[in-house]
Parts: structure tokens; C-alpha cells; sequence
């Protein structure tokens, strides 16, 4: 005679839906039980009875209590040698390894009513042997008990049939996130349950390599999108096929999650953005409710509510007062259910009416953590994973607080006079004073960013035509379009009149900047109708100034940005321009410029950046050119092809290059033995630096001084210079590249001695000009001459480095014919010290975070 089957956890529910699932499959002796001490008195006095048939026990906590409590279990009357099953609560922090090896099964609290019983019964038909995890065989197959692993990380997974092809098992996570009991999946073919891209499904299960393949699988609402992979297995002793399938959903996924996020803070500061982040959220996290509500302000007797979003008929909703779930999260208490929500039904009208299995109520803080509103999101099918759909609750929250202040601090700043009262955006006084902290943050974060200048064409015609209210239209239109071309993270302010200034913040290169001016040219052409329906053709011309390349200070930034948009309405205007000293001004001012160029070391007004060069197949830093800066009181950044020919003209060149040198190598230093890497640091010689007689004794000391190995040093001599009228210019690099030194000869192809050059000179490496990378795609010899560059330079043993890289298509076509290594904007722009460190940081930390990823 039996003694039956013990069943024990703390929760009522869980301990209710234990006996149920055993009663129902026939069992008639079952022992319910809170807790060890409680199941130890309904055993007590057992002793002489048989031993119990089963143990069900629901654990959580970590792996020590666990453990502790299954030894409890086993120490109980009639359960020493009796099976025990583990129920893994939904608080449980270890997982399916944690468990002790001695137990017969575990499944999660979601799994009791489909496979509880299948579980026992299978382990009873096993003669007591607990499946082992999941491993592969030697024909590549895997043991029967694939359950293990997929359950363990909550993986949806379908078992199909090797031969027909019909789904065999589903998981119990398919039924739930597909909203599709598990019967519904018995039988069907899997053409019908999943739909590839890009490549057949008779192709995916004949390979089953285990690789990740984009498609769709089905659900109640049609499909859900996301990525799946097939290997083989044994199923009931044949052959079968084990597909998993991993949601896009981000509620489900990490990757998926960070993806919302980032287009949630990339919404526009515009009136609608609000209402796109909320849709965003709504739609990517599988909302059936979300709604943002304002607290109340100024003495108002109930909150405002901003946003609302339901999936269903509008019930009758209820007033803010009696939502007691908001009146608490307005009160600065969070609430989070991840399933079990319908317990606040009957104190909140709102959860009675919209019957919601998951819902959250966070409160929206601003940076003095003073609480500004609130948001509710809720779902009938309850949250995905809390560890992922938490944070991204959280997140959402943060970007709603950041509009409602932005909001706020608009309306206090049209009474305290700092913001426009026509457009709404920041005026003058304000946008200078954000300009100053944008230069700061900058300076202190070693990045970059650019002011745009845009002003109106001919603005006072529309004036003075069609008037000033028809005026005031355009320029709230103008205001929306500027808005919608930008970032979160950027500023638009009206300046004066018709003039609009623009930050645009963490620039890497410059075609990023020029991407948004060229949409925002595209933009302002588009026909502006006014109320009356009066069509009108609004251009504008722009001026763009880079910090900290044009200047160091917000008043040059705006002067330079000012210059360079006169200089877009000579060109024609509806059109841009970028800041530049012009050859003219150098020539004008030349004697002046070398004059304050002698105290440009001194002053501390040079700067040296370094642009990385990359690997062609793998993208992988494997060097960097050291550039010369230099920043003009006055005038700003300089442009290198303005005082660099006046440095050779008064010969500072010797020193300025030496003084490079010598900056560029320690710098290469401290990051070699920081981050271990051996980075090749390419520095560039002028005609007078090649002609002087104490080169080698110069760079020999540079290198001394510095500690660099001389094999990381690489000279770069431009083609243009003239072997015959370059005295020492031979002799000098034959005793460089004995020292160690790398040689390259930069801008190849431009001069007229190339195969000159290669003859004569111990050149190891050839850096195609940037004039022809450029024109790859347009100009067809250029192509040619990049081509037959490459080869030739290959069948002399030199390496090829391609400059101006730019856009896709240059990558491509060099990658394509071999080129070695790359440098351009397509990769990055020269970076000062701070961010190139920045740079190399991250490389660090994505190779790290790939090392540790499990084979």
C-alpha cells in the first residue's frame, strides 16, 4: 500500500495548481503542505507505512537553500529514498545546474499543468534514471533529453518529425508567447509554423548546422518575427529534428531591447515625440495599455494625462482620483507585477475593466528626483522577461520625465524670457549659455561636435508680400523641419529674426554632419503652404564650423559657422558651406601667421590627432597617422594646407615635425603598454626635415626618449617631393629603415616619379592617394589606376594602405582587389588623444566580451 505523494510550496496558488494537476491525472492520495515543519506533521507517525510515491516541492532562493531544503525533504517520514520533483518559483535565483544531483525532474511554476504528470510518468518509464542534460553525440546528434537545456533558459523550441516534417512537441513557452495551446501545434507541417528569409526551409533542415536564420514564426495574431536554428536529435527513439526559436520581441530579447531603447531616446525633440516613443514602446513590447500622465501643477485638482494607448474598445474610462494604482505611483511608489496583476482589480477600477496579467506603474522623476508624472503599461498576457523588460520600463520612464521636464522648462523659460515665444525653441541668451556647457562636456569627453549657421533666402520678401503673420508661419514651419532633421541629443535655437542655430552633438566624422545639412537642405525645399493655402518656396543657406578643428570657444564657433553661411549665399544660396581659412586670407596674412606660427609650440596652440588605419577583411585597428593641428587665437583651427607650407617656407618646420615626433611617440607608448597592443604609428616628413643632415640622430633620440620600438615607427615622405633636389633625402631613409623605421610613401600616384620612388627608395608600404579612392564609382580610370596600384605594389612586396575612404562602395571595390588597409572617414576621423582612447577602450572590451562568450 502506498503512502501517496507529498506536495510543498509556500504560495497557495502554486500549491493549489500542484494537487490539481495531480488529481486530475488520477492520483487519490495527495498530501498538501506550506512548508518542511508543515509536511513533517501530516507525515508524523508514518514511519511503518510504504514510502511516499512522489515529492513535489516548489524551491526558491538560492542554490545553498535549495540544497538545504532538498536534504530537509529526504530526511521526512517515508522520504528518504522517495523521488523528488523541483518546482522552480518565479523569485528563484538558480537555475536547473544549481539543483542537487540527486533530484528525479524540475520544471518551472508556468510548466505544472502540461508536464508535471508527463514528466513523473516518463520518469517512471524510465526506471528511475534522470535525463541527463543535453550533449552531443558523435554523429553530431544529441541524447533524448534535449528538454533540459531548452527549458532551462525559457527557449521556445518545436520537435518535428525528420521524415515528414510535422511538428511532433512544442514547448510550453511557444503556447505562451504565441497565445496557441500546445494541441493546436500537434501535427501541423513546419512550412506552415515557420517562414524563412532568404533561404528555403528544406535547406535549413537539411543543413540543421545549428547556425541562426532569420524568419517568421506563427502565432494567434498572425506571425511573430525573430531568428531560429535546427540541429538533430532522438525523439521516442527516431530520428527527429529539434528547432529553437529566439522572439525579436523586446520583451524577450536583450538585443531587441537595446534596439527600442535607442530608437526611443533617438525620437526627435519635436511636439510629436512623445506620442512616437509611446507607439514605439507600445508596438515593440507588445502593450495592450500605456498611458503617461502628468501630476499636478500649479494648484490643478487632478493630473494630465499625455498619452493613452489601448488595444480594444475604449471602456468607460474611470477619473484619475479613483486609480489607485496611479494615485500611488504619483506618490513616488513603483508597482510591478509581472503576471499576477488581477489581484489589484479589486481595489483599482481601472485593472477591473482592461483585465491586464501584467502591469507597471512607474513614477516619472526629474534630476532632482522630485516626481513629475507618471507611466502605466500593462498586458493581458502578462511581461516577458523581467530582467530584460524591467530596465526597458525603467528607460522608457527616464526618456518620458526628460520630454515632460524639457516641457516644463520651456514653459518657465518663455516667462523668465529665455525661450522663444513664436517657435518655442531656445533664443539667443540661452542657446549661448548651452553652447558654453555643450564646449565644456566636450572638452572634459575629448569629443566632437558642429554649430550650423541657417539663415532664411530671402525672408523679407515673404514679409514683405504676404505680411508678418504669414512670416510667423513660415518660421514655426521652419522650426518643425529643423526639429525633424536633428537628434535628441542636438539643439536648434532661433538666433534672431530669421536666423536658426544648430548643435549637432558626438560627431565622429565629418560626413555625419554633412549627411544632416544635406537633409535639411532637402527638407526646406519642399513646398510650405500657409493657412489660406498660399504656396511658397522657402531655401535656406547654412554655415558649418567643427569644434574643435575651426575653434576652441563658442564666439569663434558661431563667427566661423557665420562666415561659411555668407559664403553659401555667394555660392547661390539653398545650399551649405564649412568654415575654412582660405589660401587667400594665408596669403594676405602670410607674414603675420608666421610670425605667431614661431610662438605656436610655446603657446601650447599645436595639437596632434590620430586617425586610425584598418585591416581591409577584418576592420580591426592596425595603425594610426599622427596629424598636426593648429589652433589660432583668434582665427581658430587652421587648416594644415595653410601653415604647413608657411612652416616650410620658415623652416619651423624642423621643429614643429620634431616636436610631433616626439608627442606621437610617447602617445603610442602609454597606449602600447596600456592596452598591449602594437600599434604602427605613421608620422610625416616635409622636404626640409628629409634635407637635414641630424635626421637619424633626431628620430634615434625621439625614440630613446620615448622607449617606442623602432618597428612601430613608420615615416611617411609624400611622392611629390624631388629625389634629385632633396640633398641627404636617399641617405636619410636607407638609415632610418636600418634603425628599424617603416617607411611609406604617402599620396602615391599624385607626383611624377612613382616607379622612381619604388626603385630607389626602402619603402615597405604605398598609401594610394586620396584623390583616387574617391572617384572610385565615378571616374573608371581612376578605378584602373587604383587597381594596377595594388598589384604592382604587391608584386614588389609592398603593402597597400587606401586614405579618403569615405562610403560602402570605396570599402567594397578595395576589398575586392586586395587592398591591405584602409583609412578614412568611413572608419573615423582624426581623433584627439582623449577620444582615440576612448576608441581603443572599447576595441578592448568588445574582444574581451567575445573571448568570454561560451563556445
Amino acid at each position: 500500500m502506498s503512502s501517496g505523494i507529498l506536495v510543498v510550496a509556500a504560495q497557495r496558488e502554486l500549491r493549489r495548481s500542484l494537487f490539481d494537476a495531480l488529481d486530475q491525472a488520477g492520483y487519490p492520495q495527495i498530501h498538501s503542505a506550506r512548508d518542511v515543519s508543515h509536511a513533517a506533521i501530516l507525515l508524523e507517525g508514518r514511519a511503518s507505512l510504504p514510502p511516499l510515491q512522489l515529492i513535489v516541492a516548489v524551491l526558491s532562493g538560492d542554490e545553498q537553500q535549495a540544497r538545504i531544503s532538498c536534504e530537509q525533504l529526504h530526511r521526512l517520514p517515508g522520504g528518504t529514498d522517495t523521488p523528488l520533483i523541483v518546482v522552480l518559483g518565479e523569485d528563484a535565483t538558480l537555475s536547473a545546474a544549481d539543483l542537487p544531483a540527486d533530484i528525479a525532474d524540475w520544471l518551472s511554476a508556468a510548466q505544472i499543468g502540461s508536464e508535471l504528470v508527463p514528466r513523473w510518468r516518463r520518469w517512471q518509464a524510465g526506471n528511475g534514471q534522470r535525463p541527463r542534460p543535453l550533449a552531443a553525440t558523435s554523429d553530431g546528434s544529441a541524447h533524448e533529453d534535449y528538454r533540459y537545456v531548452f527549458e532551462e533558459g525559457d527557449s521556445e523550441w518545436l520537435i518535428a518529425d525528420a521524415q515528414t516534417g510535422r511538428l511532433l512537441e512544442v514547448s510550453p513557452t511557444v503556447a505562451r508567447h504565441s497565445r496557441m495551446h500546445a494541441s493546436q501545434w500537434e501535427g501541423l507541417p513546419l512550412a506552415e509554423v515557420l517562414r524563412f528569409e532568404g533561404i528555403t526551409i528544406d535547406q535549413v533542415l537539411a543543413e540543421a548546422n545549428r547556425g541562426w536564420y532569420p524568419c517568421q514564426r506563427k502565432s494567434a495574431q498572425g506571425a511573430d518575427t525573430g531568428q531560429a536554428s535546427v540541429r538533430r536529435i532522438r525523439h521516442a527513439g527516431r530520428e527527429a529534428l529539434a528547432l529553437m526559436f529566439r522572439s525579436d520581441r523586446a520583451d524577450l530579447r536583450a538585443e531587441a531591447a537595446l534596439s527600442l531603447l535607442s530608437r526611443i531616446f533617438a525620437s526627435t525633440s519635436g511636439v510629436d515625440a512623445q506620442t512616437a516613443s509611446g507607439r514605439l514602446l507600445f508596438d515593440e513590447l507588445g502593450l495592450d495599455y500605456l498611458a503617461v500622465w502628468s501630476a499636478r501643477q500649479d494648484g490643478a485638482d487632478a493630473p494630465a494625462q499625455m498619452l493613452q494607448l489601448w488595444n480594444g474598445d475604449a471602456p468607460a474610462w474611470p477619473p484619475a482620483q479613483l486609480q489607485s494604482s496611479l494615485q500611488l505611483v504619483l506618490g513616488g511608489k513603483p508597482i510591478l507585477y509581472r503576471t499576477d496583476a488581477k489581484r489589484l482589480a479589486s481595489v483599482d477600477p481601472l485593472l477591473q475593466q482592461l483585465d491586464l496579467a501584467g502591469f507597471a506603474g512607474l513614477p516619472l522623476y526629474d534630476e532632482r528626483h522630485t516626481v513629475l508624472g507618471a507611466m502605466l503599461a500593462g498586458s493581458r498576457r502578462g511581461f516577458g522577461k523581467m530582467g530584460i523588460i524591467e530596465p526597458v520600463l525603467r528607460c522608457a520612464a527616464a526618456r518620458f520625465a526628460q520630454m515632460l521636464e524639457l516641457g516644463r522648462t520651456r514653459e518657465q523659460g518663455r516667462a523668465e524670457g529665455l525661450v522663444d515665444a513664436l517657435t518655442g525653441l531656445p533664443n539667443r541668451l540661452l542657446f549661448n549659455d548651452r553652447l558654453d556647457t555643450i564646449i565644456r562636456e566636450a572638452t572634459r569627453n575629448g569629443e566632437c561636435f558642429a554649430v550650423l549657421f541657417v539663415d532664411l533666402d530671402r525672408f523679407k520678401a515673404i514679409n514683405d508680400t504676404y505680411g508678418h503673420a504669414a512670416g510667423d508661419q513660415v518660421l514655426r514651419s521652419v522650426t518643425q523641419r529643423l526639429c525633424g532633421s536633428i537628434r535628441a541629443s542636438d539643439t536648434v535655437a532661433r538666433y534672431a529674426g530669421d536666423e536658426f542655430t544648430v548643435v549637432l552633438r558626438h560627431i565622429v566624422k565629418n560626413d555625419d554632419v554633412l549627411r544632416v545639412a544635406e537633409k535639411i537642405v532637402q527638407v526646406m525645399e519642399t513646398p510650405l503652404f500657409l493657412e489660406d493655402g498660399t504656396e511658397l518656396q522657402v531655401t535656406a543657406s547654412m554655415g558649418l564650423s567643427f569644434f574643435p578643428d575651426d575653434a576652441g570657444d563658442a564666439q569663434t564657433l558661431l563667427k566661423h559657422a557665420d562666415e561659411a553661411m555668407y559664403a553659401a549665399k555667394h555660392q547661390g544660396r539653398n545650399t551649405f558651406q564649412i568654415y575654412e581659412v582660405s589660401p587667400e586670407y594665408a596669403q594676405q596674412h602670410g607674414m603675420a601667421l608666421k610670425t605667431r606660427l614661431r610662438h605656436a609650440e610655446g603657446n601650447g596652440e599645436l595639437r596632434v590627432v590620430y586617425q586610425p588605419q584598418v585591416n581591409t577583411e577584418t576592420e580591426d585597428i592596425m595603425g594610426m597617422e599622427a596629424l598636426v593641428r593648429w589652433e589660432h587665437p583668434e582665427l581658430g583651427m587652421i587648416s594644415p594646407a595653410v601653415f604647413i607650407p608657411l612652416a616650410e617656407e620658415s623652416g619651423l618646420i624642423v621643429s614643429i615635425g620634431e616636436w610631433v615626433m616626439r608627442t606621437a611617440c610617447r602617445q603610442a607608448k602609454e597606449w602600447e603598454q596600456r592596452y598591449g597592443l602594437r600599434l604602427r604609428l605613421g608620422v610625416n616628413l616635409s622636404a626640409v626635415q628629409l634635407m637635414e643632415p641630424q635626421l637619424l640622430d633626431t628620430v634615434a633620440a625621439v625614440l630613446r626618449e620615448t622607449g617606442l620600438d623602432p618597428t612601430l615607427l613608420e615615416m611617411e615622405v609624400t611622392e611629390s617631393i624631388s629625389i634629385k633636389e632633396a640633398p641627404n633625402l636617399v641617405e636619410n631613409l636607407h638609415a632610418l629603415h636600418r634603425l628599424g623605421c617603416h617607411i611609406a610613401i604617402d599620396d602615391f600616384g599624385t607626383g611624377a616619379a612613382s616607379l622612381d620612388y619604388l626603385r630607389r627608395l626602402p619603402a615597405d608600404r604605398i598609401k594610394i592617394d586620396q584623390s583616387f579612392v574617391r572617384n572610385i564609382g565615378v571616374d573608371p580610370d581612376d578605378e584602373a589606376i587604383v587597381r594596377a596600384t595594388v598589384e604592382m605594389a604587391h608584386r614588389l612586396k609592398r603593402a597597400v594602405v587606401a586614405e579618403g575612404v569615405e562610403i560602402e562602395q570605396h570599402l567594397q571595390f578595395l576589398r575586392q582587389h586586395g587592398c591591405d588597409e584602409l583609412q578614412g572617414y568611413l572608419f573615423c576621423r582624426p581623433l584627439p588623444p582623449v577620444s582615440f582612447d576612448k576608441l581603443l577602450a572599447e576595441r578592448q572590451r568588445l574582444l574581451e566580451a567575445r573571448v568570454a562568450e561560451p563556445a
